[in-house]
């Protein structure tokens, strides 16, 4: 499919819908008009009439498990189900067996993704307390950002030494990420709960123990940290209104310093929702009210948010059943984070528009991803076409993580996606992916 014309779409783009056409050619947007004809018999032609044309997302913070704890997650299950979502670009964490801490172990990542991703791919780099003098060996032309962890979640990737910390943020060649949890305020509140009620703590104290003032805690010495040293700083996975007076709307994204991200599941579910789901969404930093999650929505709308993603991070369902103390924190999200992005729209919460400004443009512009991230000539072809009325139910035979079960399961969305192009390639179309071929592309960076 090396020739591919796109007819009569609504393309959602740099803050416009417009009616046109995309002609592809050899995996490359070569021209957007409002009306373009085949110009030769080998053209394969979409005629999406009725449908909505989105760059394809690029989700920059997922958990695809590999190496090492693949009975969860593979880079190719991650990214099949990715795909199926809409999502042609991830960006994986650190914290998987072995953990990326070291050069080597990058460059076998990378090696697993070229021959098993569905889509383009990168990975980030993990900061530890001891791993200063491989971080300074990024190469920042290859790499996304820097991981590091000041709360501790899934692997042992902590990093608590102060002075460790303030020379990483002085010396790291690339952007730093960051989950932000105070570990010391975590441990006093999770110690007072085994207290009172043993290893099965109500979930609904999730967010009691991994609380507000754990959370702004540590995201506020982030950005002091950031502030002081002049380091860039994108601050992962907001969960709490105190935290949104730490990020300012005042400059446009590609002039801040200091960033910030919020992830589909703290806009769509809030603490009401614990007694229904359970450990099934026990994710860190936790849902929290729903006075945080109307905060985050507005925040989002208004740019002191600048990014969508999913953090998607699955377990097996057995796993997440046990009791709270040794249910691990996560779950898949890849699939089903567009299809609730378009039902947000559809209660008139978030417009699409911005859904594509946030995660398409925005990790594009953040991350300085090369030539993706927009409908623009000369621009790779990762797109995706979506049905805004055309519901359809998550069950188990429609989901493709391959821990086999989502926190959306039984929810009826009015959307679905209906095409998936990964470098101008059909890769899924209405629940059905194309045979597999390499066609995915490593993501490069313009710095």
């Amino acid at each position: 499919m090396k020739k591919v014309l796109i007819k009569n779409a609504k393309i959602v783009n740099e803050g416009k819908i417009v009616d046109g056409d995309v002609f592809i050619e050899e995996g490359i947007i070569v021209e957007i008009a409002e009306s373009i004809s085949a110009k030769s018999p080998d053209v394969n032609i979409f005629d999406a009439e009725g449908t909505y044309l989105l760059p394809g997302l690029i989700d920059d913070q997922v958990h695809f498990r590999e190496p090492g704890l693949t009975h969860k997650e593979s880079i190719e299950t991650g990214s099949r189900a990715a795909v199926a979502g809409g999502i042609t670009s991830f960006i994986e964490m650190p914290n998987t067996l072995p953990q990326t801490t070291t050069i080597e172990e990058l460059e076998e990542k990378f090696r697993i993704a070229s021959e098993t991703s569905y889509a383009n791919y990168s990975f980030m780099f993990g900061g530890t307390n001891d791993n200063l003098s491989e971080i300074e060996k990024i190469d920042p032309k290859n790499v996304a950002a820097l991981k590091l962890f000041l709360g501790s979640s899934t692997g042992n990737m902590l990093v608590d030494d102060e002075k460790v910390l303030e020379q990483i943020f002085k010396k790291s060649p690339v952007l730093i990420a960051v989950h932000c949890e105070d570990e010391e305020t975590i441990r006093k509140n999770l110690q007072e709960c085994i207290e009172r009620y043993g290893e099965d703590i109500p979930i609904e104290l999730h967010p009691k123990i991994r609380s507000e003032e754990a959370c702004y805690k540590s995201s506020s010495r982030a950005v002091a940290l950031a502030k002081k040293t002049g380091a860039r700083l994108h601050v992962f996975h907001v969960s709490t209104a105190k935290e949104l007076s730490l990020f300012s709307n005042k400059k446009p994204l590609k002039d801040k310093k200091i960033t910030a991200e919020v992830c589909i599941h703290h806009l769509w579910f809030n603490d009401s929702d614990y007694q229904k789901k359970g450990t099934l969404i026990k994710w860190n930093p936790a849902v929290k009210t729903k006075a945080d999650q109307e905060a985050l929505l507005d925040a989002l709308n208004d740019n002191r948010l600048d990014v969508l993603a999913t953090d998607h991070a699955p377990h097996t369902k057995e796993e997440k059943k046990n009791v709270y103390t040794k249910a691990p924190s996560g779950g898949p999200l890849v699939q089903h984070a567009l299809p609730a992005l378009l039902q947000m729209h559809h209660q008139g919460k978030i417009t699409l528009e911005k859904i594509v400004e946030k995660a398409c443009h925005n990790p594009a512009i953040l991350f300085d991803v090369d030539k993706r991230g927009f409908i623009r000539e000369g621009y790779k072809a990762d797109l995706v076409l979506v049905d805004l009325n055309s519901p359809w139910a998550v069950q188990p035979d429609n989901i493709y993580s391959k821990c086999q079960w989502s926190p959306f399961e039984g929810t009826t969305f009015k959307s679905r996606i209906t095409h998936t192009f990964v470098n101008g390639k059909l890769v899924y179309k209405n629940f059905k992916h194309a045979p597999f071929t390499k066609n995915a592309e490593r993501l490069s960076f313009d710095r």
